[in-house]
């Protein structure tokens, strides 16, 4: 018979250990601090050890904490592979949910190099605006545009995002300086503070920015862009195909930095899984490369 303590209390365990705070574990493992603490004197009480060190709000470990932490961590991380092998043999297609201004404007246009390298791996694509909390089992992977903190996910930046105004060549012609743009209508989606702030930082003052076309969608502000209806506070990222194409035209160098990045998101446990992997290596070299065509700075 194995002498396995609780395998809740060893799991909250971990986590406390891992991040040094029974309210990250707490988040990270969706349940109250109070568990987690609960859990952690249960497996302590079994153990008949002090597995933490606790002086106010600071949380060490102790050498037994230490050494039992050591001896988890691979048995954990066994699990995971297992939860991983798991996955593979039932897998089907990879279902992937991306935001449609994304989908449409960056990564349809690309699903033709994606196919060429990886010929074996079925892709099912949904596009959606409101943030998949990932507690369900409709996707395996997202493509989510924010800071990084999804809680209890594995997030991995895939390129920047930067703001500017683009517009049509015969748009373009009209605007020999920024203050030239109060003669057109301006077009932006979020944040609706974005062309005051461009404005500011190209050093413009008096253009008007609450008159003109306000959307929803990023990919419908370049839409409108390409039809000629005004100037738009385009999202670089998305907007560099009609960059390289000509559809459209960056009149003004000033680039306004964008506080959210495209980010790969999805269950730690995934992160073995081979399709989830070819995703990734591919996803990384297709939106560094956007990134930097379009002279956004790019690390790693």
């Amino acid at each position: 018979m194995r002498r396995i303590p609780p395998l809740g209390a060893l799991r909250a365990f971990e986590a406390g250990a891992r991040h040094l705070s029974f309210t990250r574990a707490a988040t990270e493992l969706r349940v109250t601090q109070a568990a987690i603490s609960h859990q952690v004197r249960q497996l302590e009480d079994w153990l008949g050890v002090s597995l933490f060190e606790r002086r106010g709000h600071a949380l060490t470990l102790t050498q037994k904490g230490q050494a039992y932490l050591r001896e988890l961590t691979p048995a954990f991380e066994r699990l995971a592979e297992a939860t991983t092998r798991l996955y593979e043999a039932e897998q089907g297609p990879l279902r992937v949910t991306v935001l449609p201004s994304l989908a449409s404007c960056w990564l349809v246009p690309r699903l033709a190099s994606f196919r060429q390298h990886h010929e074996e791996l079925e892709l099912q694509i949904s596009s959606a605006v409101e943030l998949w909390d990932f507690l369900d089992d409709r996707f395996d992977v997202g493509v989510r545009s924010g800071l990084g903190k999804w809680t209890g996910l594995k997030a991995e930046l895939l390129a920047p995002e930067g703001l500017t105004p683009v517009c049509t060549p015969a748009l373009a012609r009209r605007l020999r300086a920024p203050s030239d743009l109060r003669k057109l209508r301006l077009l932006h989606d979020t944040p609706k503070d974005g062309w005051r702030r461009w404005l500011d930082a190209a050093g413009v003052e008096g253009v008007e920015t609450t008159k003109g076309f306000a959307f929803n969608d990023a990919g419908l502000v370049l839409q409108a862009a390409r039809q000629g209806e005004g100037v738009a506070l385009g999202r670089l990222m998305l907007a560099a195909e009609d960059l390289r194409t000509g559809r459209l035209v960056r009149p003004f160098e000033t680039v306004l930095p964008n506080d959210y990045g495209y980010w790969l998101v999805h269950p730690r446990p995934l992160s073995g899984r081979s399709d989830v992997a070819a995703l990734r290596a591919w996803l990384l070299s297709e939106a560094r490369a956007t990134a930097r065509s379009v002279g956004l700075a790019v690390t790693g």
